[in-house]
């Protein structure tokens, strides 16, 4: 089949059109490195932030508030403004040594090679089948991206009356796009006695008028065609069945490596995540890995190659927000650019 680009051989390519992966074209553009491709598997670019209608987004980066589609289209428009090559519906499927990718197309199947490349792919939340989570298959089970996804993207509501299982930031996240759509949830679940984020966030349930429950975790869910109740068990081992007609998972971030699991890089037991050194470069040097895929923790054992990059203080979060991202495929790019003019220890 006749291949969907051009070139074959690039400097850098970028798996990934989210903020870290932009970031990094644009930063490796200003350093002079001409040949820098974007590959992204969805049909449009910018990432997550696409389907996150609200603010703020861009305060780093363009020194203004913004939602996160608004975002991402000024992503996107700045790419664009600064001629960085983003190949759209084109999923990388294989990582070889040397920088050799498959990639897969509406074209066709091609290889790819690039003198480095680096994995931007971001990350996903914990679906309800990884939560072990008993009950019912029924119809209004989703998680924070799906829903958000729905919403503004596709203009459908999958529910009105869900109970939200979480409170890590994309919790409330939640809760804002729940006010837009005119859901009004039942109850915000956590299983520890107090929510993950920081005050004053967490007075958005109070604020949305939605009771949170700590130290209460989801049991079954109940429903045939469509979720109808739920059971939830409090720490004294409490079971009573509220009802409701969905149930959102959000939170429990993973990172997105499913290509570095099944390739030869080597991997960071605790998080799953490529093992990287001090400039983000992972086992294999000429792979260099940003953004939430990967995700770091402070302490810990590890079998490498590499020293592992750790991170210390009130890390690790849940899930870096756009604008770290964005700001770290910046450094990375940066390091990336030194290796390749070989000043890069």
């Amino acid at each position: 089949m006749t291949d969907p680009l051009k070139d074959k051989s690039y400097d850098v390519a970028i798996i990934g059109a989210g903020p870290a992966g932009l970031a990094a074209a644009l930063e490796l553009k200003k350093t002079g490195i001409e040949r820098v491709i974007v590959l992204e598997r969805e049909s449009e670019a910018g990432g997550i932030p696409r389907h996150c209608g609200h603010p703020p987004f861009g305060i780093r980066e363009y020194k203004r508030v913004l939602t996160g589609p608004s975002y991402a289209k000024k992503l996107v428009e700045t790419a664009q403004k600064n001629q960085i090559d983003i190949a759209l519906k084109h999923t990388v499927t294989k990582l070889e040594p040397q920088g050799v990718l498959t990639v897969v197309a509406p074209e066709g199947t091609f290889k790819l090679t690039a003198k480095r490349v680096l994995l931007a792919t971001g990350t996903r939340e914990t679906p309800r089948s990884a939560r072990l989570v008993s009950g019912d298959r029924a119809l209004g089970i989703c998680n924070t991206g799906t829903l958000q996804s729905m919403f503004y993207l596709q203009k459908m509501v999958p529910f009105h009356r869900p109970v939200i299982i979480g409170t890590e930031i994309v919790s409330f996240s939640a809760l804002s796009t729940c006010k837009k759509a005119g859901i009004h949830p039942v109850a915000m679940v956590e299983e520890k006695s107090r929510p993950t984020v920081r005050w004053p966030i967490y007075y958005a349930a109070n604020f949305y008028k939605v009771p949170l429950l700590v130290s209460t975790q989801i049991e079954k869910i109940i429903g045939d065609d469509r979720v109808t109740a739920v059971l939830l068990k409090d720490k004294n081992g409490n079971i009573r069945e509220l009802a409701c007609d969905g149930i959102l998972f959000t939170g429990q971030f993973t990172p997105e490596s499913t290509l570095a699991r099944i390739s030869h890089l080597k991997l960071d037991d605790a998080t799953d995540s490529p093992i990287i050194d001090q400039f983000g470069r992972c086992s294999d040097p000429t792979y260099y890995s940003a953004g939430n895929v990967q995700q770091y923790h402070a302490a810990g054992g590890h079998s490498a190659h590499v020293p592992i990059y750790y991170t210390a203080g009130n890390l690790p979060q849940p899930v870096d927000v756009a604008g770290q991202c964005w700001q770290e495929g910046c450094v990375t790019a940066g390091w990336i650019a030194k290796d390749l003019s070989g000043k890069l220890p």
